[in-house]
C-alpha cells in the first residue's frame, strides 16, 4: 500500500512540475547572425570552428534542429521574422525593400506590453520598424565592425523597472571579412571544414577561415554579454536566442531553398523557463518566432501574424509541431522566382525562372571560393554538388527523398515511383500560395549584375513587380497550411 501511495504522490508531483507555468515577462535577447550556416556552429557538429559561448548556450538550453528561415535572404528573412509572415506577404519579399507602416512589427507589441526595446547593428527592415524599439543605434560607426560594440552598454542603460527585449543583429559573418586580426582565429590549414559544395584548396581554405574568424568574433560578444547578465543576477529570467538571417555567403548556400540555404542555427537558452536541456527535432519555421516571444511575454499576438507559437517545445521537446515548411527565392542581385514546401520525409522545389543559374549572390559568386569553382569546372572537375551551382537550365521541379538523401542531391521529380508523394507537395505548396496570395509576376525585377563577372548591368536600380503585389498580399492575414 505504501509503495502505491509513493507511486502516486511521485506521479502526482510530477505532473504538477511537467504543467508549472513559464516565467512571466522573462528578458528577451534576440541575437540574429547574418550569413551563417547551421553546419557552422560547433553545437551542431563542426569540431573546428571556435563557438564555446554558443555551444554553452546549447547545452544548457534547447537545440533546434529542424528551425527554417521563410528565404535565404537577407531583409526578406528578416522582415518575416520581425512581421512573423511569410516574405511575400510582408511587401517586402526582395532585398532592401523596407517594410510598409500598416504592418504590426512584434517588437511594438512587446513595447505595448510594457518592455523596453532596443536595436543595435544592421537595421535594413524600413524606417517604418523604427518605431518598434525606443532605441535604435544602427550601423558600423556606432557598432564596430563586428556589430556588437553596443550589447552591453545598451544592457546596462536600459530602464531598471522595466523587462527588456533586444534585436542585437552583428554584421558578423557577412562580407567583406573583417575579423582576420581578432583574439579568435582559425588557421586555414587545419582548422576548417570545407562544405561538399566548395573546393578543398588554398583559396577556399582562406575563405573560409575568414568566415569561421567573424562567427568568433560573434560567439565572443555573445559569451561577454551572458557574463553580464550573470553579474546583474538577471541572467536565468532572461531568454537568449541565436538565430542567422541565412545561410553562409558561397556558393551552393546562401539564397538556396534547400537544407543548405533554409536550415539555420537556433539556440534557445533561458534557465528559468527550460527546466531539461535537449534538442528539439520538430520543424519550425522563423515565422514562429514572433508569436512565441509574445506569448512567453504574455502579449496578444496580431491578427497579421501567419506564424504560430512553439511554446508548448520548450516544456515538451518531443513534440510535434509543424507537417510544413514553406520557402521562397525572391530577388537577390539576380531575378528570381522559387517556393518549396518541406516535410519530414520530402523537399519539394518549384522554379518559375528555370532558364537561370542559382549560384548565389554576388558576395557568394564573386568569392575567392566561387573562383575556385570556376576554375575547376573549366578543367571538368567539379562533383555532382559543386556543379550544381551553375546548372542552367534548372529543373523546373525538384523533389528530394529526405530519408536516403539528407545532400538533396538526387532528384526524385520525374521518378515514377515517387508520382505519390510529387503530386501531393505539388498540391500543397499551389494550395498554400492561394490562401497567401502569392503571385508570380511576368515582369519580375531583372539581373542587377552580370551573372558571371558581377559587372553593374544598366538596369541596376530598377525595380520590376513584387511577388504578392496583385493580390495585395501585404493585406492577407491566412496562416496558409500547417
Amino acid at each position: 500500500m505504501k509503495k502505491v501511495i509513493l507511486y502516486f504522490l511521485l506521479f502526482f508531483c510530477g505532473k504538477i512540475f511537467a504543467q508549472q507555468p513559464l516565467p512571466s515577462s522573462p528578458n528577451i535577447i534576440f541575437i540574429i547572425g547574418d550569413d551563417i550556416s547551421i553546419d557552422d556552429i560547433g553545437a551542431y557538429g563542426n569540431s573546428k570552428v571556435k563557438t564555446p559561448s554558443l555551444n554553452f548556450l546549447a547545452a544548457n538550453g534547447l537545440r533546434f534542429n529542424n528551425m527554417f528561415v521563410a528565404s535565404s535572404s537577407c531583409s526578406p528573412s528578416r522582415t518575416s521574422i520581425l512581421t512573423g509572415r511569410y516574405p511575400h506577404n510582408t511587401g517586402a519579399a526582395e532585398l532592401h525593400t523596407p517594410l510598409p507602416k500598416h504592418l504590426t512589427y512584434f517588437p511594438e507589441l512587446l513595447k505595448k506590453a510594457g518592455y523596453y526595446t532596443a536595436l543595435a547593428g544592421k537595421w535594413h527592415e524600413g524606417k517604418e520598424t523604427a518605431r518598434a524599439y525606443d532605441t535604435v543605434i544602427a550601423g558600423e560607426a556606432a557598432n564596430g565592425l563586428g556589430g556588437e560594440a553596443q550589447w552591453i552598454n545598451i544592457l546596462q542603460n536600459r530602464p531598471a523597472n522595466k523587462p527588456f527585449f533586444f534585436w542585437f543583429s552583428p554584421f558578423d559573418a557577412h562580407r567583406t571579412w573583417s575579423a582576420d586580426t581578432f583574439r579568435i582565429t582559425h588557421d586555414p590549414a587545419t582548422e576548417v571544414e570545407i562544405p561538399e559544395t566548395l573546393m578543398d584548396d588554398d583559396s577556399t581554405r582562406r575563405d573560409i577561415a575568414s568566415y569561421y574568424n567573424e562567427i568568433g568574433r560573434l560567439d565572443y560578444y555573445v559569451g561577454k554579454l551572458h557574463e553580464a547578465l550573470r553579474k546583474e543576477g538577471i541572467a536565468d529570467n532572461t531568454i537568449i536566442v541565436f538565430i542567422a538571417d541565412n545561410a553562409r555567403p558561397f556558393p551552393g548556400s546562401k539564397t538556396r531553398l534547400n537544407d543548405r540555404g533554409l536550415k539555420t542555427p537556433f539556440i534557445f537558452y533561458w534557465p528559468s523557463g527550460i527546466h531539461k536541456a535537449g534538442s528539439v527535432n520538430a520543424l519550425v519555421s522563423a515565422i514562429d518566432i514572433a508569436p512565441t516571444f509574445l506569448q512567453l511575454a504574455g502579449a496578444k499576438p496580431a491578427e497579421s501574424i501567419q506564424g504560430s507559437s512553439f511554446a508548448k517545445l520548450l516544456t515538451n521537446n518531443n513534440s510535434d509541431f509543424r507537417h510544413y515548411i514553406f520557402g521562397e527565392h525572391n530577388w537577390h542581385d539576380y531575378e528570381a522566382y522559387e517556393r518549396s514546401v518541406r516535410t519530414k520525409d520530402y523537399l519539394y522545389i518549384f522554379n518559375g525562372r528555370p532558364n537561370f543559374d542559382n549560384g548565389g549572390p554576388i558576395d557568394a559568386n564573386q568569392s575567392l571560393a566561387a573562383h575556385s569553382l570556376k576554375a575547376a569546372r573549366a578543367k571538368g572537375k567539379l562533383t555532382l554538388l559543386q556543379e550544381d551551382a551553375f546548372v542552367q537550365p534548372r529543373p523546373v521541379e525538384e523533389l528530394y527523398d529526405l530519408r536516403k538523401d539528407s545532400l538533396q542531391l538526387h532528384n526524385l521529380a520525374d521518378d515514377k515511383t515517387y508520382t505519390q508523394p510529387l503530386f501531393r507537395l505539388r498540391k500543397i505548396l499551389k494550395q498554400w500560395q492561394q490562401q497567401t496570395g502569392d503571385t508570380q509576376p511576368e515582369k519580375l525585377t531583372s539581373d542587377w549584375y552580370d551573372r558571371e563577372t558581377g559587372n553593374a548591368l544598366p538596369q541596376k536600380g530598377q525595380r520590376g513587380e513584387m511577388p504578392g503585389a496583385a493580390r495585395k498580399a501585404d493585406r492577407i492575414n491566412q496562416k496558409g497550411i500547417f
